[in-house]
């Protein structure tokens, strides 16, 4: 900050903002260390190296931040959630789709936080962490291109001239009902839906296979079947409408049962999973204009609502879930 400028203190937004991104990359950093452990294409470790150094580096600036402001540094993650001497969970390409679809969650993050800090040298840290999210995402997606690993949603005849939809209450219905082929937009929000959870179902096979916590395990399997039924409605309606995609099945879980990462972690990162799932669903609510995929994403979301309440309550009943930053609860001054 400008010597200069009186001092601001932190808003409730920017701490917020770097409160949750100082525990997501505290929990990432665990997943990468892993990877990096066993990784042998030399591609690929090349830029799990690079993720590595920008997740250290934004946890040490948020670091730097909090202690200027005399404010408490949040627990997060750390190498006790890790183990190193475990095996390989994961293969190698899905190391490489964990940092594009990893880039696909943080990049909206860090927007959102940009139009909601207005102190500048956090405005500034927002910004130089999107722009070097981007250049990673950037290259993750041409590594996957150039190892035919990233399938592209299906394409369409283009259409001829613009047109508009006639208030006539025979085409309403079309347009609103379900007869009518799904738009661009829909088609948009089905293909990353499946795509999205395909890496999430992905990343619970290997959490289902190494947890030795009886309860935790039912929660990660039942987390896998709400995943297929997502999946499974999807891809049904997509290839109603003739639009057939494929996914790559070379991003497969190892064999190992040995755990590289500890209970708490796991079960945090299947939440993270279920925070972010309610949010796309609600923007695949928002610009979907059928009524059944209305019904569909509504539903979806009542189920998702659900199987995230039971993760929090397993994270609070065991004592690991951090509290957010808290103002002062004034209403206790007020008792006598």
């Amino acid at each position: 900050m400008d010597h200069n400028q009186e001092y601001i203190k932190l808003t409730s937004a920017e701490i917020a903002a770097l409160w949750r991104t100082y525990i997501h990359n505290t929990s990432v950093r665990c997943i990468y260390k892993h990877f990096l452990q066993h990784l042998q294409d030399v591609e690929i470790k090349s830029i799990i190296e690079e993720v590595d150094v920008l997740v250290q580096t934004v946890i040490e600036k948020i670091e730097k931040i909090f202690e200027k402001e005399d404010f408490p540094i949040p627990k997060g993650f750390s190498d006790e959630d890790i183990d190193l001497s475990a095996p390989a969970l994961y293969t190698d390409l899905f190391a490489l789709s964990f940092v594009y679809r990893g880039g696909q969650i943080i990049m909206p993050q860090y927007t959102k936080a940009l139009t909601k800090v207005t102190r500048m040298d956090i405005y500034d840290f927002f910004k130089e962490c999107l722009y070097s999210e981007t250049e990673l995402h950037k290259k993750a997606l041409q590594l996957m291109l150039s190892k035919g690993l990233n399938d592209r949603p299906p394409n369409i005849e283009y259409p001829k001239e613009v047109q508009f939809v006639r208030h006539q209450p025979s085409l309403m219905d079309t347009w609103l009902g379900e007869k009518r082929p799904l738009n661009t937009l829909e088609i948009t929000e089905l293909f990353a839906g499946i795509e999205r959870n395909a890496i999430g179902l992905i990343l619970l096979m290997g959490f289902i296979q190494v947890t030795k916590d009886k309860e935790i395990k039912d929660h990660l399997l039942k987390g896998k079947k709400l995943a297929e039924k997502k999946m499974d409605i999807y891809d049904k309606l997509l290839r109603k409408d003739n639009h057939f995609i494929g996914f790559p099945m070379t991003m497969e879980v190892k064999n190992s049962t040995t755990s590289p990462f500890s209970e708490r972690l796991m079960l945090f990162m299947v939440s993270t999973l279920s925070t972010i799932s309610i949010y796309e669903l609600g923007h695949s609510l928002s610009v979907s204009m059928r009524k059944d995929l209305a019904v569909d994403f509504s539903l979806l979301t009542a189920d998702v609502l659900k199987y995230g309440n039971e993760g929090l309550k397993l994270l609070i009943e065991r004592g690991w879930m951090e509290q957010p930053p808290q103002p002062i609860d004034r209403n206790e001054f007020y008792k006598s």
